[in-house]
């Protein structure tokens, strides 16, 4: 006789489900499991984004969590899915690609998607193993609570696990699974895997799905001829000329500014070889696989705007007319260098406007480039010298000392005209002193490899109030050391 002994019972997330994409039909994804790892580990946990979920207390510390959030276990009341989108990759079309790694577990409640990143192969995978590594996973993780923090659009992590089953890329490493988190992950390739492949119907009903979740006042709109679908198209421009804006302010790079990286939310998608600047160099290329440099930094406004306009295509059935697409379209060209100066004003502290803003900070920019004078430090210390300390630590940055002071009593006689204190509180509060440098990332990764994740704990710690100062930890805002430059990171992981 054979006695079946029952599973103990599996402690409660306090998550409630619902899982309105699945509902949407099977023309959208591909329904299955994720493929368990083996002994998995706690790597990495974000207790404040288990607070905005409303998780239960130490459930995120359970090991009925870790084995749910590594895909060892199913969470009650998820339906697993990959979803099938297309893009366009480094300008090219690439076809159907789809989450060839990652699985939404559905939609909490509380309006936010679940998914695991690295959770096995799928039948979008493309030849790939489904896997992520733990290299990438930290990043991923990190930069994600980091960009939070910056109040940068993003989509969140919730935890990194680990498993010390190998995985092939350049090298072999191991593997680890990201919860990511987000209103939703609906990326502009899917509208253009729906319009290339003449599914309308299809397209419609995912077009009207993203308009009632998030986008309700398209259709109450009183522009474009009263056409919702045209109306999202501005939103969506609008959303990522503003995500533009902040990148370029903060000075990320993304990497990898493909269509099927783009989010219809305007958030930050998609964490691969993403860098904070260390020198301030507009020519920057962060993604090592990206040999012409169609992802640099100075570029990225202009292939978000690319980007939006493959978009525009694939609505272009629902508008009806392409005079009508173009329209909703250009407001990107006036939101973004408005966002752009806002957040640069804000750099320096300029509350009020005054004519000579402009030429201000295009002069400090050109200095920056010039000299690529590392970027988060020069606008912290600025920050400091504006709250009253010496200018010397600002001007030690240059080596073209006349050409920086005379941007200094430029920029000193037009502070004259402002409260110098709020001055600095703005600054303060728009300059980080610590950002994710890539030096930071490669030395708590380091440390994981070896299973001490005191690293990556510590590092999330300090971007999660990256404008505070946290004494003690002067050495993590200060320069790259030479090393850094050597750090390559590609589409690999």
């Amino acid at each position: 006789m054979t006695v079946h002994t029952a599973a103990p019972p599996q402690a409660s997330s306090g998550l409630q489900w619902r899982n309105r994409y699945a509902a949407l039909g099977p023309e959208y994804h591909t329904r299955l499991l994720p493929t368990p790892l083996p002994s998995p580990y706690w790597v990495g946990r974000s207790e404040a984004l288990a607070r905005t979920m409303g998780l239960a207390p130490d459930w995120l510390h359970g090991n009925d969590a870790l084995a749910a959030l590594t895909g060892n276990q199913p969470l009650p009341g998820s339906e697993p899915l990959a979803t099938v989108y297309s893009g366009h990759q480094f300008g090219v079309w690439a076809g159907q690609l789809g989450d060839g790694r990652a699985l939404l577990l559905g939609e909490t409640q509380g309006g936010l998607e679940v998914q695991l990143k690295g959770a096995g192969r799928t039948p979008y995978s493309r030849m790939g193993d489904g896997r992520a590594v733990l290299r990438s996973s930290i990043r991923e993780f990190l930069c994600s609570e980091a960009m939070q923090a910056l109040s940068i659009p993003t989509t969140r992590a919730l935890c990194v696990t680990g498993s010390d089953a190998p995985v092939r890329r350049e090298e072999i490493e191991t593997a680890a699974v990201v919860t990511r988190v987000a209103p939703s992950f609906i990326r502009f390739g899917h509208f253009e895997h729906f319009a290339a492949n003449e599914q309308l119907v299809e397209l419609r009903r995912l077009a009207d799905f993203v308009i009632d979740s998030f986008y309700p006042q398209c259709r109450t709109t009183g522009k474009f001829a009263g056409n919702p679908y045209a109306a999202l198209l501005e939103a969506v421009s609008e959303r990522t000329a503003a995500l533009m804006a902040q990148w370029q302010a903060v000075g990320f790079c993304h990497g990898v500014m493909n269509t099927d990286n783009m989010s219809i939310l305007g958030l930050t998608l998609d964490y691969g070889p993403f860098q904070f600047l260390d020198g301030y160099d507009p020519a920057h290329v962060c993604n090592h696989s990206d040999t012409q440099g169609r992802y640099a930094y100075a570029r990225q406004p202009n292939i978000a705007y690319w980007n939006l306009h493959c978009l525009g295509q694939a609505l272009l059935p629902l508008i009806g007319e392409p005079d009508l697409a173009l329209a909703a379209l250009e407001s990107y060209r006036t939101v973004f260098p408005a966002e752009l100066e806002t957040r640069l004003r804000a750099k320096l502290g300029l509350r009020q406007s005054h004519p000579d803003d402009r030429a201000l900070i295009e002069d400090i920019l050109k200095l920056l480039a010039q000299e690529h004078t590392d970027h988060t430090i020069f606008w912290r210390r600025l920050s400091h010298h504006v709250a009253g300390s010496e200018a010397q630590a600002v001007r030690d940055l240059f080596r073209d000392r006349a050409g920086f002071d005379a941007w200094l009593r430029r920029y000193e006689t037009r502070l004259a005209l402002e409260d110098a204190t709020a001055c600095a509180a703005t600054m303060l509060r728009s300059n980080p002193k610590f950002v994710l440098r890539n030096h930071l990332g490669e030395l708590a990764i380091r440390q994981a490899r070896d299973k001490d994740f005191s690293g990556v704990a510590r590092l999330l710690a300090l971007l999660e109030n990256p404008f505070d100062e946290h004494p003690g930890h002067d050495a993590e805002a200060g320069f790259p050391p030479d090393w850094a430059s050597a750090i390559e990171i590609s589409c690999s992981s």
